[in-house]
């Protein structure tokens, strides 16, 4: 930070504005606003209905949606030129996986349980947005999630409190790094969606979030709460609703918890629209108290509507807001900016010669291919991976040679450019005397005779058969929700055609969400769970299917027997009537009476070349106390042929609580890579405040009593090891 910065008084800048001018600061604006901008006129539909002003967008605080350094600053340049007292923009936009090279999508980089490489994601997803001139990213999104119908599951790591929060402490030491100010590399983070935006009713976006406070705190505030102990800047409302008060309009949440509980003093910002949407809610008249009621919840920027410029000035006036609460929001937003170091260097890192440098790199390109492969999960094989490098191989399906592999949120990738699989696997066979027939079968959702004759004909002339299927990336993503999780049928009949050809077959999945299999396991001799992997997608899924890499990824979101079941998850209560206990009936139990209560796959699983024998697990004490953890070792050897990697995880049931405990909650895990036949012997701290929980009264303490801990290869692992708590 230099001089001039550090000297810049805030509260004296503050001092010398117009209460509109300050008001201003409040607002986030599109990039078409803005004179410099290439869009920029291009003010349509609900933007023109805004009804903003000049001097509003001369005084406004941030844009959002602008990357690319050349436009960033001619934009920075033109709006310093009209605002009175030289306070820059601050640029705002998704960089949720990746801006050029794009990453896996959150929910896949969830099951590499990769938190180094995670971070290494963010920080080259920074590097490369920062020089492209932006400021802060919407990003990481942490919401807990255990309903795949809904379509933002994609953009989280998945369903457990835990390894969400250390994920999402990973994206933000990746994305801010240690001290924004001279790290010009780096862009600020937003943690989104405060509160529970994971919970939404029936998986379906938008919808009413109706959580007890103790659940709250529970599973879904300890991510937040990680990632702003980890010194995220920002924090986005979210759409929902909590305890009957949508996130955007409620003090209680924004308040008395964020800011009053948790200190948290940085910039709150409404997500698109949200502060209107208070009116369709019902909780305000007009415009005019949305933005009351926003203001009073502490929301700082208000991201495209216009309630605050046009009736903060009058509920000033008419006393219903003091303008105290104006002056600490635009305080919190220059205090970003000076941070940042824009009233320095408006422009920060965007260079244009440096960005062609930078963006999309080999070195980049590189990263999101290893963490591409890690992300991948073998959820079967019966000997048919990995692939031979003879004989002919059929390439079926609408993601054979489809770009569609980057997912949502990947506004700055491209497609075009995205490593497609058919171009990975004729790689992996140069030179080689095996033959690639491809072939497209099917679009997503339908199908011309054409494409199956071809389809049909490649399978028949093949040895063995790979099939790319898949979503639509429109099919997940906000408003991507689905009632219907299986693959689109006609993709289901593709895979009936190819099976009665009596063909090996490998399916490969790009898709953002846990599906319902049925129509896929049982007919499928591989599957390989690939998501989105990003602009190597290619590369990357070709090296796990002839082998050059070993499938290490485990699920961090369960897969559903059937859509019926959701929300499934596996801390769950256990209930007064549990399935399969001793002295259960055949019928009055916990149940479904047509599917079974578990899932089709659980969390933790996953499949790779190796195979991984477990040793007997030992407590070093049955004991514990608050200054005496206990130590849990087991010891892992590779029985396979191949170097595999394996991901131990432990898992501790509470057996009697102030109130009723998970059947399983995960504490800790470690991956470990072993060549064949090599074993080695992992242990893990357990300590008394892993097993504290939230009780009736919110108090935040672990009971004496009794325990079990577990240690395997995921949330199925049955072998217990009992101790005890004493106090």
């Amino acid at each position: 930070m230099t001089q001039q910065n550090e000297d810049l008084n805030l509260n004296e800048l503050i001092g010398q504005m117009t209460l509109d001018e300050k008001i201003a600061q409040l607002i986030q604006l599109a990039v078409p606003f803005y004179e410099g901008a290439q869009e920029s006129g291009l003010i349509t539909g609900p933007m023109a209905s805004l009804g903003i002003d000049e001097a509003t967008v001369h005084n406004s605080g941030s844009v959002l949606g602008m990357a690319g350094a050349q436009e960033v600053i001619n934009v920075q340049r033109t709006h310093l030129g009209h605002n009175r007292h030289g306070i820059p923009l601050l640029m705002m936009a998704d960089i949720v996986h990746g801006f050029k090279t794009i990453f896996p999508v959150p929910l896949a980089i969830g099951c590499s349980w990769d938190l180094e490489l995670a971070e290494r994601s963010a920080e080259i997803a920074a590097k490369e947005a920062s020089v492209s001139g932006v400021h802060v990213t919407y990003a990481p999104m942490v919401d807990l999630v255990r309903d795949p119908r809904w379509g933002r599951v994609v953009e989280s790591t998945g369903e457990d409190p835990y390894l969400n929060a250390e994920f999402g402490r990973a994206f933000v030491r990746g994305f801010q790094g240690e001290d924004l100010a001279s790290d010009k590399d780096r862009v600020a983070a937003c943690v989104k969606h405060f509160a529970a935006y994971g919970a939404a009713e029936a998986g379906r976006d938008y919808n009413t979030v109706d959580l007890s406070d103790r659940q709250m705190r529970e599973f879904y505030l300890p991510a937040y709460k990680a990632a702003l102990d980890e010194g995220c800047e920002m924090v986005m409302t979210s759409f929902n609703t909590i305890d009957g008060i949508p996130a955007t309009g409620n003090a209680k949440l924004m308040r008395k918890l964020l800011r009053e509980e948790w200190g948290f003093d940085g910039i709150l910002i409404s997500d698109w629209g949200a502060v209107k949407e208070l009116i369709a809610h019902g909780i305000a008249a007009d415009e005019s108290e949305a933005a009351l009621k926003a203001i009073k919840a502490g929301v700082d920027i208000e991201m495209m509507t216009s309630c605050y410029v046009k009736h903060l000035s009058e509920l000033v006036e008419q006393g219903e807001v003091d303008e105290a609460l104006i002056d600490e929001a635009v305080l919190r937003i220059l205090t970003l900016k000076k941070k940042l170091g824009l009233f320095d260097n408006p422009y920060r890192a965007a260079d244009p010669e440096r960005e062609r440098e930078i963006v999309f790199c080999d070195a980049h390109r590189r990263t999101a291919r290893e963490l591409a492969v890690k992300s991948a999960v073998l959820l079967k094989n019966e000997g048919t991976l990995p692939l031979g490098r003879e004989g002919n191989i059929a390439l079926i399906g609408p993601f054979a040679t489809s770009g569609d592999v980057l997912g949502p949120w990947s506004w700055t990738g491209s497609k075009e450019e995205a490593v497609k699989l058919a171009d990975g696997v004729r790689s992996k066979l140069a030179g080689s005397s095996a033959k690639l027939l491809v072939a497209e079968g099917c679009d997503i959702e339908t199908a011309t005779a054409a494409q199956w004759q071809a389809a049909l004909a490649a399978a028949q002339a093949a040895d063995t058969v790979v099939l790319a299927l898949g979503e639509h990336s429109d099919m997940s993503g906000e408003a991507g929700c689905r009632a219907d999780i299986r693959l689109p049928e006609i993709q289901l009949e593709l895979i009936r055609q190819i099976k009665s050809l009596g063909k090996p077959i490998t399916i490969v999945l790009f898709n953002g969400r846990p599906l319902d299999l049925h129509g896929v396991i049982e007919e499928a001799d591989a599957i390989l769970e690939a998501w989105y992997p990003g602009s190597e997608a290619g590369n990357a899924v070709a090296d796990l299917l002839f082998g050059d890499a070993n499938p290490s990824g485990r699920l961090t979101m369960s897969f559903p027997y059937s859509v019926g079941q959701v929300p499934v998850y596996y801390n769950a209560y256990n209930t007064g009537r549990p399935q399969g206990a001793p002295d259960a009936q055949v019928r009055y139990v916990s149940q479904y009476l047509d599917i079974p209560n578990e899932p089709l796959l659980p969390f933790g699983f996953g499949l790779g070349y190796s195979e991984f024998e477990y040793g007997t697990a030992r407590l070093s004490s049955e004991l514990m106390t608050a200054d005496k953890p206990i130590e849990v070792t087991v010891t892992v050897r590779n029985k396979g042929s191949v170097e595999g990697t394996e991901t131990v995880q432990l898992y501790v049931r509470d057996l009697s609580g102030e109130v009723v405990r998970p059947v399983k909650e995960l504490k800790a895990f470690r991956k470990v890579s072993l060549q064949p036949g090599e074993s080695r012997e992992i242990s893990f701290a357990l300590e008394e405040k892993q097993l504290r929980y939230y009780h009736s009264d919110l108090t935040h303490a672990s009971d004496a009593g009794d325990f079990i801990a577990y240690v395997g290869s995921s949330s199925k692992t049955n072998e217990a090891l009992p101790f005890r708590l004493a106090k």
